[in-house]
C-alpha cells in the first residue's frame, strides 16, 4: 500500500485494476495463512478409530496435507492411523471435511465444476479459474473434477432410480397440477473411435462417429396467455438425460416425472418427434397420457418429401406443401394419408419414400389431432426439449474438435441437468451431510 500511495503523490493518477488485483492478492494470503491456523487444530485424537476391514486402525502421528482453497494454498494437520490387520492407512479428517483423496478444497471443487462444465472448453476452465478466482490449476485438473462431481450426481440419480423402480420413493403429495408434460429427445454426441468400436454410421468409413443421448425433460403449465395459448410454468422446467439404450432411459424419465408430481397431474402430456423409441416409453410408462407428436417435426416430414417430389422448383414444393401441411395442421391425417397414397412416382427409391411418409403419418395419427389439442390449450410443439438438446447438452458437448469417452460425457451432461434443474446447490448441501 505505501507505494501505491507514494505513486499517486509521485504521478497523480491512480490504476484503479491494479490497485484491486494487488488488494485480492494480499487478502487471499491473509485469508490462507488465517485458514492454515484453523485446518492446523486437529481436534481431539482418538488412539484407534474402527476400519473398513472390521479391525482398528491405531493412531501413528499428525500428518501435514496441502489444499487449494479459495483463498489460496492452505496447510492442513490431521491425525493418520494405521490398521496392522489389513495394512492400510487412513485420515478420518479428510472424509469429515471432504477432501479425501484430493488436492482441492470442497469450495474450489465447486468453482472448478461450475467452470468445467459451463466454458466451451476444459482449458477455458482453467484460465477462467485464474482470471476470476486468482487461482492457478491445470486444465487437467479442471477435467478430472467437473467429471468425478459429474459422476458422483450421476451415481446418486442411479440410487433414485433404483428406489423409484422398487416403490421405495415417498409418494409425492401436494395440490393438483393442472398439466404436466414429459418431453423426450435424442441427440449425437461425437465421441472417441473406442466408443464406437463395432458400431454402423452414416460416416463415409461406414463407423459411426456419434453416440445417441437421450435428453428428457418435464415442466409444468397452469395458465394461458390472452389469447389462449399455453404458457410453461417460470422456472418449472427439469432436465436428465444420458448417453444410454431406451431401455435405461425408460427408468430414468420415468423417475423424473415421479418426483415432480406426475400423479398429481390432472392432464397428463407426452411429447416427441417420431422416433419409435418415445412412444415405446410413453407406452410402457405413462399409459393413459395424452401423446402429441411435435407438429413442426411432423410440418418438416412433408417439406422434406416435397423437396424429393420437385427437387429443382422451389415453387412447385411449395405449392405442393401447402395443402398438405393444411390438412396435418387441421388434424385430418386421414385424407392426408389418402392423397400421399395417390402419387406415384415413376422411381422406385422414390415410391419407397412417399409409402414410407404414408405410413408414418398414419401410425401417428391420434397424435397428429392438433385442432383437439389446442382446444384443450395444450402445447403441440417439443421445442422446449429440442432447445434443451442444444443448450444443455449441445453448447458444451458438440464444439468443434471435442470428441468424449462416454463416461466423461455423462459425468457432463449429468452435472449440466443438475444445474440447468437448480438442484447444485441442493447437491452440494447433501454432500455436506
Amino acid at each position: 500500500m505505501p507505494r501505491i500511495f507514494a505513486e499517486r503523490r509521485k504521478t497523480g493518477g491512480l490504476d484503479i485494476e491494479a490497485v484491486e488485483l494487488a488488494w485480492r492478492t494480499a487478502l487471499h494470503a491473509a485469508g490462507a495463512a488465517a485458514l492454515t491456523e484453523l485446518l492446523r487444530d486437529p481436534g481431539p485424537v482418538q488412539a484407534s478409530v474402527p476400519c473398513p476391514c472390521g479391525g482398528k486402525a491405531r493412531y501413528k502421528d499428525m500428518r501435514r496435507k496441502p489444499i487449494l482453497t479459495v483463498l489460496g494454498l492452505a496447510q492442513m494437520l490431521r491425525a493418520y492411523y494405521w490398521c496392522s490387520h489389513c495394512r492400510q492407512g487412513q485420515f478420518p479428517a479428510d472424509s469429515a471435511r471432504d477432501i479425501e483423496d484430493t488436492e482441492f478444497s470442497p469450495g474450489v471443487r465447486r468453482m472448478l465444476a461450475l467452470v468445467g462444465s459451463e466454458c466451451s472448453s476444459f482449458d477455458h476452465g482453467r484460465q477462467q479459474m485464474e482470471l476470476l478466482a486468482d487461482l492457478k490449476v491445470t486444465t487437467k485438473a479442471v477435467e478430472r473434477v467437473t467429471e468425478n462431481i459429474g459422476a458422483d450426481i450421476a451415481q446418486r440419480e442411479q440410487q433414485t432410480i433404483q428406489q423409484a423402480m422398487q416403490l421405495e420413493l415417498p409418494v409425492a403429495v401436494g395440490q393438483p397440477i393442472p398439466v404436466v408434460y414429459v418431453q423426450m429427445d435424442g441427440t449425437g454426441v461425437p465421441v472417441t473411435p473406442k466408443e464406437t468400436e463395432g458400431r454402423s454410421g452414416k460416416g463415409e468409413d461406414g463407423r459411426a462417429h456419434t453416440r445417441d443421448a437421450k435428453l428428457g425433460c418435464v415442466f409444468t403449465q397452469t395458465t394461458t396467455d390472452a389469447e389462449g395459448r399455453p404458457m410453461r410454468d417460470e422456472e418449472s422446467t427439469t432436465y436428465t438425460g444420458a448417453i444410454e439404450i431406451a431401455s435405461e432411459f425408460s427408468r430414468r424419465i420415468y423417475t423424473e416425472a415421479h418426483q415432480r408430481g406426475w400423479s398429481r397431474a390432472q392432464k397428463k402430456v407426452v411429447m416427441g418427434d417420431g422416433a419409435e423409441w418415445i412412444w415405446n416409453i410413453a407406452a410402457e410408462q405413462f399409459p393413459g397420457a395424452i401423446e402429441i407428436v411435435d407438429l413442426y417435426h411432423a410440418r418438416q416430414h412433408l417439406w422434406e418429401l416435397g423437396g424429393k417430389l420437385h427437387p429443382n422448383d422451389e415453387t412447385a414444393k411449395r405449392r405442393w406443401v401447402m395443402p398438405h401441411q393444411h390438412l396435418l395442421d387441421g388434424g385430418k391425417i386421414e385424407k392426408l394419408v389418402t392423397k400421399l397414397r395417390k402419387i406415384s412416382p415413376d422411381n422406385p427409391e422414390l415410391e419407397a419414400v412417399v409409402r414410407n411418409e404414408a405410413n408414418y403419418f398414419e401410425h401417428h395419427a391420434e397424435r397428429m389431432r392438433y385442432p383437439k389439442f389446442r382446444s384443450q390449450n395444450l402445447f403441440v410443439g417439443s421445442g422446449v426439449i429440442e432447445a434443451g438438446c442444444k443448450t444443455v447438452i449441445g453448447s458444451r458437448a458438440k464444439r468443434s474438435g471435442m470428441f468424449w469417452s462416454v463416461r466423461g460425457a455423462n459425468a457432463v451432461i449429468a452435472l449440466r441437468c443438475c444445474r440447468h434443474s437448480r438442484r447444485f446447490d441442493d447437491y452440494w448441501e447433501n454432500r455436506r451431510g
